[in-house]
């Protein structure tokens, strides 16, 4: 893929106010995530292991049985297989979230595979 322009890459909405932009390799994918002020995403696991910085806003992150709120710069990896939850809190966020091996589900959304 080379140089990625991601607001040229298109965006899906797999949750009310959740805008994710997935590119991606074959065994890495970056997405960038949007989420509205209250957003969720609920909780949930993959077997996908997954790393995160929070880039604008606080987020109210849950992994495993650990809450912590997070704030621009802040860091997180996931393990595959525990399960997480994120909270948009104070404001909308933006984060920059890993993914490997890449997520199939959110690759057919934007790419049709």
């Amino acid at each position: 893929m080379g140089f990625v322009d991601i607001e040229n890459q298109p965006a899906f909405e797999p949750l009310p106010g959740v805008r994710l932009r997935t590119p991606h390799g074959e065994q890495l994918m970056l997405s960038v995530v949007e989420m509205d002020e209250g957003s969720e995403v609920p909780l949930h696991s993959h077997h996908h292991e997954q790393a995160g910085i929070l880039l604008e806003g606080r987020m109210l992150l849950r992994i495993g049985d650990e809450e912590k709120e997070l704030g621009p710069g802040e860091m997180y990896i996931i393990p595959g297989g525990s399960e997480h939850r994120a909270l948009a809190v104070g404001g909308p966020i933006k984060v920059l979230d890993v993914f490997s091996p890449i997520r199939e589900d959110y690759a057919a959304q934007t790419h049709g595979n």
